[in-house]
This record gives C-alpha cells, sequence and structure tokens, in this order.
C-alpha cells in the first residue's frame, strides 16, 4: 500500500494514499480498534450537513470567503450523495466526546475541497470546523440524526404498518371469538376487536415518538466548548438552525441553555424511551400472532399466516412464525439500548458528557431495527393473516366463560356451580345448567348468546 504524509499539532503521519482523511482520523485509526462497531453513517451525514450549514452562515456572518464557503459546501455535497461513505472508517469506541469523527468529517471535507480547489487552500480546523468545536457540533450531528431518521424512516413505517391493521380490522368485523386473559379462557371478543388494540398501540407509539421528536429540533451548535459560545460570531447557532432546517426540510432551532445542551443527553433518553414503548407493543403483538397462529393441528390455530420458508432442517414441513421471532429479538435488543442510554446519559461531568458515541450509536441501532422490523413484519406477516372462522367458533361454542353472561340473572355462585359441573363432567354449559336444573332451555338460549357479549 502507498502512503502520504499527514501532519497535525502532535507531528506527522502516515496515511494511505487512497484516503481523504488527514492526520487525526488516522490516528484514531490506529489508537482505537476496539469491536467491530463503526460511527453510524446517519451520524457522519448529520456532521456533514451541519458543516455545510456552518459554511454558509460563516460566510453570510462575514467570517469565511465566497470561495471557501463555495469548497467546503461542493465538498459536504459529494459526502451527503454517499459517493465517500467509506472514508469514515472510525469505531464508535473512541473519545466520549465523538471529537475524532467530528475530525474525520472535517478531514474529508477539506481534502474533497481541496482536490477541487487544485490547491491546499482549506484547513479542517481553521475553515470547516470554524465557530464550532466537537463539544457541540457531535451533540447537534446526534440530534440532526436522530430526528431525521426518526421521521424519515421509522415513522413512514409504523403508519404503513397502522394502514395493514386497519384493514384487517374492518376485514374481520362481525367475527366472534373467545377472549383470552392469564393465558386462560375468557368472555367472548370479536376478531376486530382484538385487532383495534394493535392498531391503537401503534396509533399511540406514534404519537409518543413524534413528540419526542420535538427535543429532538433543539441544537447544541454555537455553544463551542464550554456552552459559553466562545469563538462563535453573534447569530450564528441560529443562523446555522434556520440553513439546516432549509437543507433538511426539517425545522431545527437554537437551543436556549447551551449549557444544558452540552453536558445533558435528557431529549434523546426522552425519546428512546417511546422506542422502548414502541419495542414494548410490538413484543406483545408479535406474540400475540404467534400464539393464535400456533399449531397447526395442536394448537390454537385461530389465524393463518403467510409461509414464508421451511421451519426446520429435519422435520418436513413444518413452517415457524419467522417474523414474529425477528420482531420480539429486536424488541429485546432495544430495551437493552434503553438502558446502554440511560445509563450514559447519567454521566455527564460538569460541562459535558463523553459517552456521546455510545449514546448515539445505540439509539441508532434501536431505530434502524424497530423500522426495519416493522416493515418487515408488515410485509412478510401482517398483511397476510387470515382468520380461522371455523377454529375460533369451535372454541367460543366450547368456552365455559360464557357461563359470566348468567351473572346477573342467577349470581355468581350458581354461574360458577354450573361451570364447575360442566368442566367436571365433560358437559356443554347448557347440558351442565339444565341437568342441574338451575335454568331451562330457553332461558339458558336467551342468556347466553355471544353475540350480546361483545
Amino acid at each position: 500500500m502507498e502512503y502520504r504524509i499527514e501532519r497535525d499539532t502532535l507531528g506527522e503521519v502516515m496515511v494511505p494514499a487512497s484516503s481523504h482523511w488527514g492526520a487525526q482520523t488516522q490516528r484514531s485509526y490506529e489508537n482505537f480498534k476496539i469491536g467491530i462497531e463503526t460511527m453510524p453513517l446517519e451520524v457522519v451525514h448529520g456532521l456533514t450537513v451541519l458543516k455545510k450549514a456552518a459554511a454558509i452562515a460563516n460566510n453570510k456572518l462575514g467570517k469565511l470567503s465566497d470561495e471557501k464557503c463555495k469548497l467546503i459546501t461542493e465538498a459536504a455535497d459529494q459526502i451527503l450523495s454517499g459517493e465517500y461513505d467509506d472514508q469514515f472508517p472510525l469505531k464508535v469506541w473512541q473519545t466520549g466526546s465523538g471529537t475524532q469523527s467530528n475530525m474525520n468529517v472535517n478531514e474529508v471535507i477539506a481534502h474533497l475541497a481541496n482536490d477541487i480547489a487544485g490547491e491546499n487552500i482549506i484547513h479542517p480546523n481553521d475553515d470547516v470546523n470554524k465557530s464550532q468545536s466537537s463539544n457541540d457540533t457531535f451533540p447537534s450531528a446526534m440530534h440532526i440524526s436522530a430526528a431525521l431518521l426518526l421521521k424519515g424512516k421509522l415513522v413512514p413505517n409504523i403508519i404503513e404498518f397502522i394502514n395493514t391493521l386497519e384493514r384487517l380490522e374492518k376485514e374481520n368485523e362481525g367475527i366472534i371469538k373467545i377472549g383470552r386473559t392469564h393465558l386462560q379462557d375468557a368472555v367472548p371478543i370479536t376478531f376486530s376487536q382484538e385487532i383495534s388494540a394493535w392498531r391503537s398501540m401503534m396509533l399511540a407509539n406514534l404519537e409518543q415518538i413524534n413528540s419526542s421528536i420535538d427535543g429532538l429540533r433543539k441544537l447544541a451548535i454555537g455553544g463551542t466548548a464550554v456552552g459559553t459560545g466562545l469563538n462563535a460570531p453573534d447569530g450564528f447557532s441560529e443562523m446555522v438552525c434556520d440553513i439546516l432546517s432549509k437543507e433538511t426540510g426539517f425545522e431545527f432551532k437554537s437551543k436556549s441553555n447551551k449549557f444544558h445542551a452540552l453536558t445533558g443527553k435528557d431529549a434523546l433518553v426522552f425519546s428512546h424511551g417511546a422506542l422502548k414503548a414502541l419495542a414494548a407493543n410490538m413484543m406483545k403483538i408479535a406474540n400475540d400472532v404467534r400464539w393464535l397462529a400456533s399449531g397447526p393441528r395442536c394448537g390454537i390455530g385461530e389465524i393463518s399466516i403467510p409461509e414464508n420458508e421451511p421451519g426446520s432442517s429435519i422435520m418436513p414441513g413444518k413452517v415457524n412464525p419467522t417474523q414474529s421471532e425477528a420482531v420480539t429479538m429486536v424488541a429485546v435488543q432495544v430495551m437493552g439500548n434503553d438502558t446502554t442510554i440511560g445509563i450514559a446519559a447519567s454521566q455527564g461531568n460538569f460541562q459535558l458528557n463523553v459517552f456521546m458515541p455510545a449514546i448515539i450509536y445505540n439509539f441508532i441501532q434501536s431505530t434502524v431495527l424497530l423500522a426495519d422490523s416493522i416493515k418487515s413484519f408488515n410485509d412478510n406477516c401482517a398483511i397476510g393473516i387470515k382468520a380461522n372462522k371455523d377454529k375460533m367458533s369451535y372454541f367460543l361454542e366450547n368456552s365455559l366463560m360464557l357461563v359470566t353472561a348468567l351473572n346477573t340473572a342467577i349470581g355468581y355462585e350458581s354461574a360458577a356451580k354450573i361451570a364447575k359441573y360442566a368442566f367436571e363432567n365433560d358437559l356443554s354449559l347448557k347440558e351442565a345448567a339444565l341437568k342441574l336444573e338451575i335454568l331451562d332451555e330457553a332461558t339458558f338460549n336467551e342468556l347466553v348468546d355471544p353475540s350480546k357479549m361483545v
């Protein structure tokens, strides 16, 4: 491999000739060979669009020449196109402020800008990082990447799933089945009512996530190193946020208290709490689906789901609820991530939190996993759910809990006597009621009507 010499304040560094990064990126690449987790590209692109906005703001405020502004924005656009995604190799497990990833972006932008210019006129610190520090750019990029990913990927997939559930709800209106509590038979419910719970859960999660995004709109940019704004010109923060809003189509605002913005990560904790709530609901829905589809002959079998792939390497013809299993694994991963984020966010010391790469890595992972798994579950399972009306009817007709309808007519204890007698003697409720001479057939038929119980 061929190398070139790059320099920083610590001296000379050998950098692969084909790379577009500089000395500080190379030092981090060599010094933090920890794990396989690299900084998410969503964060890299968040930093990049922030650098573009900062260059434009610096130019408008008279701090950066027209030529340098143009070169930086052109280089940033090249990165945002995805053309140079391989130029950001740094691990998550680096400095807790994200300084090295900030410099990675600064160096690649500077290198590309100088390639465009044909000469070295853009400096990664003096020009690309002008009016900034890692301490305000990295937390700003965390909010930018999180907000855009939630709004651009997760929210649309939740809405698509809600639409599927709404269709299923309408298609299954009037189908009465037995309800279940404690994994035991309960009183009747319609299948559409059961589905309505799933739909309502997703609507609630959607509202919670959208509410949490508002906190992510507020950015730390302009706070520089400790929140005082030293080296940032007046109006810089507000101008950057206005430019970012135009660039992304998403409204960002300057956080009023920059000291809070640099050291506190509560907005991300709050937002991830909404993701944990979504994970909990998806776990419940996925479990409901695989229980209801269990069988095909020795389980509940009230619904059928698409058969996507063989389920066993030894049992021919076996098909498993694999989409539900994927969702439930994602759910527990998100719950684990929530613990990591909560603990990491509690570790801010004085004017900075130095667990930021871990926080945003887990946040991005949770968002991507939930978005992808919900879409996969919707496209490969939910859209193909079919009710097994015969099985639902069988369980309904044989359930002892229909006796609940007799409570108001004969009292709880007499109704319980009928249910216990029916169970112990393998009789229907009607047969038991007649045998015990508690009710006549006509009265029983009038009172025990599942259609009146839902």
